[in-house]
């Protein structure tokens, strides 16, 4: 049997895909090949190293239940207090949804060929795709909005490209759903449905958006987000400014220049070659004419956040499809190229394969902490964030305890605990909320948890500058120092400890200029 059946279209089809009007058969071995070592990779993974500064602060979110938060959605903290109620301060327990999506995912891909009428070995080869970016694997390795939400594209999109082949309206009401899922995690899966929605105009499918059950999801998915949009309203939109100070962060990863190779890149080695030549036969190919939609969508999504300034990864939840695509588009080149041009075609993806397999494997975090060095910069610790920011939590807060036993017992009792940082505040109230007072921190979230107290006669503030905490208070003095040798820059190396006495204001009058995004 061929990967792919060809076979032209036939008149009064009503559009369905003449490529799988046989459908070929899932091939289970081939892709259980792929995805149970990566399972194998994600879930060892997960066990190296402690908490990292995100899911520290999901879970500190988690016991603040909320129907919103400043930066996120209400999924990830619920889903983070669900895991570590299950087995509490297990960070292996609370990583392994996160592992399991992205192992779907990889499974996904392959469905994805095989919805385009890819055989064994596209389906293998587009799970291998996926299996070997660095992104896209090892961020499973972690519970992150990106892990999730990526993963959620994923399956938004094959139901989508399935109910193309089967026009099943069903599928595309539970894609709403799962919609409705994804937008309590982070806002831009609608991003997703307006290019779908303008690329199906343009390209066809055109009744997609015609689809009543689709319109049916879609109320249903608005529905289920007005809780979190209330919250927001009154608390003056803080994710829309977020969106702001994220345009901003992207000049340092080469601004709207270097946006869309940064992004592709993500993809990997052998997934940066299937996702263009998937683009590439989505647009130009009549084998894939019913989904040509879906890369003029990829398209539409790269502009929107080029000139939004998105992070280059808020597309990666399409390169499955992409990724996919190609791996049609490669193997059925093979079948119809002379001998010796697919010899060479084997070879060269081959050699991509296993470059790509080996730097996964390069990637993942296998050394023991002793080896790891500390970053050189706080550059190159922003780009190993998931290494440098999942040391330094135990000993920042065993310093802090020890600050705190040291106070007279009359500040004591009155005493409550600033952090410069969100990732701070969220390790102190994980590990020492037992033995601390209080723990507050203006930055991000955390500052809509709520203002110190006016009665607060002392606080111990957790970095931060002196002179700007010299502007509320008369008296400032350091009275400790964390500096571990790996962690992540003024989180949890060169953090002073401050005793701030003799506020010069109340909280409740000064905490909504602290408070930054």
């Amino acid at each position: 049997m061929t990967d792919v059946v060809d076979r032209p279209a036939q008149p009064g089809s009503s559009g369905r895909h003449a490529a799988v009007e046989e459908q070929t058969g899932m091939a289970w071995w081939a892709v259980a090949a792929v995805a149970i070592p990566a399972a194998v990779v994600l879930l060892l993974s997960s066990t190296r190293y402690g908490y990292f500064g995100d899911e520290l602060y999901f879970l500190a979110s988690g016991r603040r239940p909320a129907f919103g938060y400043a930066d996120q959605g209400p999924v990830l903290p619920l889903l983070a207090r669900l895991m570590d109620t299950i087995a509490p301060g297990s960070w292996f327990v609370l990583r392994l949804p996160a592992v399991l999506l992205t192992v779907a995912a990889i499974v996904l891909c392959a469905m994805l060929a095989r919805e385009f009428g890819g055989g064994r070995w596209a389906q293998a080869l587009a799970a291998l795709g996926y299996a070997t970016s660095p992104f896209l694997l090892l961020q499973g390795a972690m519970l992150t909005t990106n892990a999730i939400d990526t993963a959620l594209w994923v399956i938004i999109t094959w139901l989508v490209v399935r109910w193309v082949r089967t026009r099943q309206d069903w599928l595309l009401l539970i894609a709403a759903l799962v919609t409705a899922l994804d937008l309590q995690v982070k806002w831009l899966i609608p991003f997703f449905w307006i290019a779908v929605a303008i690329s199906s105009l343009i390209c066809g499918p055109r009744d997609l958006v015609r689809r009543p059950l689709l319109w049916l999801g879609g109320v249903l998915a608005v529905l289920a987000t007005v809780p979190e949009l209330l919250w927001q309203h009154e608390h003056d939109w803080p994710q829309l400014e977020m969106g702001r100070i994220i345009a901003d962060e992207q000049d340092i990863l080469g601004g709207r220049l270097l946006f869309v190779p940064m992004s592709v890149s993500l993809a990997g080695f052998l997934g940066t070659l299937l996702l263009l030549w998937g683009l590439w036969a989505l647009l130009t190919w009549d084998l894939l004419r019913p989904y040509r939609f879906l890369g003029l969508t990829l398209i539409l999504l790269y502009l929107a956040f080029l000139i939004s300034g998105g992070r280059i990864y808020y597309a990666a939840g399409m390169y499955g499809v992409m990724i996919a695509a190609g791996a049609v588009g490669l193997v059925t080149t093979a079948e119809r190229v002379t001998a010796p041009w697919r010899r060479v075609l084997i070879a060269a993806t081959a050699l991509l394969a296993s470059a790509a397999t080996a730097f996964v494997l390069y990637s993942t975090p296998w050394r023991p902490a002793d080896d790891i060095r500390p970053p050189a910069d706080d550059a190159e610790a922003a780009i190993n964030i998931g290494v440098y920011g999942s040391f330094g939590w135990h000993e920042l807060t065993d310093e802090v305890i020890r600050v705190y036993d040291a106070l007279p017992p009359a500040e004591k009792e009155r005493a409550v605990i600033l952090t410069d940082t969100y990732w701070q505040a969220a390790a102190l109230d994980q590990f020492g909320r037992d033995q601390l007072p209080p723990i507050y921190s203006p930055s991000r979230g955390f500052g809509y948890f709520g203002a110190p107290p006016d009665d607060a006669t002392a606080v111990l503030a957790v970095g931060g500058y002196e002179v700007l905490l010299r502007t509320q208070f008369a008296k400032v003095e350091p009275v400790g120092k964390v500096d571990t040798r790996i962690g992540f820059p003024g989180n949890t190396q060169d953090v002073t400890i401050w005793k701030c006495t003799e506020r010069k204001e109340p909280w409740s009058k000064a905490w909504p200029n602290w408070m930054h995004l």
